[in-house]
């Protein structure tokens, strides 16, 4: 029989019958659960679930939302629904370095993220090729101090007409102000290279050479004000050696962040992340 399928996000205080009190109505609704996961943070004794499930042909979004109302407000949940059919649409921002970017578009081509990327926003042309390529509109807006607020508002503009649910920096490289970090709170993803110690400013591979690191890593995280500091969403690191030259680190520490930015986005889209504080429930 023809289905439709949605996801379920819910977090609250955790109490006894939060469970049964969704299933309850979703069976009652002739939905079949998919795929269920749950977590009890107990130092803010916050209860987090993610629900996915079929249901019925003539099942609507309106319905569903109807019907858990009472259990939502019994328990005071924090709730989103989504359908699973819908593509999540995403727009990129790019710098000069394009390797984050170019694996995002191979993921998506082979069908692994289930995304469209509805426009390539860059300050510099370099990536204007890989647009056309991919018959992604491109948007060339240089930033500098002056017309920065500007290109801000553009941004957000673009992301209302797009209708886009994610704005994802796969190697943006300019810092955004605290006022477009607030309003897009949530729905943009960052991705930082991750060295102990830390190096900033101009190549932190080549400052990570010079100290002799042992490990090198990456950060997806949602962006926030506190720059380099919002919730995380995934991490992985790599060892590395002394025979391995500056440029060696710079080819592995892409591969890394090409690949920890792309599960970010996948697990995001997939409404497998939930926000709790400073930090994240992520089900896998």
């Amino acid at each position: 029989m023809p289905e439709q399928n949605f996801i379920l996000n819910l977090s609250c205080e955790d109490k006894p019958g939060i469970v049964a009190a969704i299933t309850t109505e979703l069976a009652a609704n002739g939905c079949n659960i998919t795929e269920s996961n749950q977590f009890w943070d107990k130092q803010t004794d916050r209860f987090f679930m993610r629900i996915a499930f079929a249901a019925p042909a003539e099942t609507t979004k309106e319905k569903l939302e109807h019907a858990l109302t009472p259990a939502v407000e019994r328990f005071q949940m924090k709730v989103g629904l989504s359908d699973a059919a819908r593509k999540p649409r995403i727009i990129a921002m790019v710098s000069k370095f394009d390797h984050a970017l170019l694996h995002l578009l191979y993921q998506i081509r082979v069908g692994w993220l289930n995304a469209e990327v509805v426009a390539i926003v860059s300050n510099h042309e370099d990536s204007q090729k890989t647009a056309e390529v991919e018959g992604i509109p491109y948007y060339h807006w240089p930033v500098t101090r002056e017309n920065k607020a500007d290109v801000e508002e553009k941004l957000l503009k673009l992301s209302f007409e797009k209708d886009a649910d994610l704005v994802v920096l796969a190697r943006y490289m300019q810092i955004l102000s605290d006022n477009l970090s607030n309003r897009l709170f949530g729905r943009i993803i960052n991705i930082h290279h991750s060295f102990l110690p830390s190096f900033k400013g101009a190549k932190p591979y080549h400052q990570a050479h010079e100290r002799g690191v042992k490990l090198i890593g990456a950060t997806a995280h949602y962006v926030t004000p506190d720059l380099d500091e919002g919730p995380i969403i995934e991490q992985e690191t790599e060892r590395v050696t002394h025979s391995m030259t500056a440029d060696d680190l710079v080819a592995t520490g892409r591969d890394v962040e090409s690949r920890v930015l792309a599960r970010a986005v996948k697990m995001h889209l997939e409404n497998r992340v939930m926000l709790n504080g400073q930090k994240t429930v992520v089900f896998k």
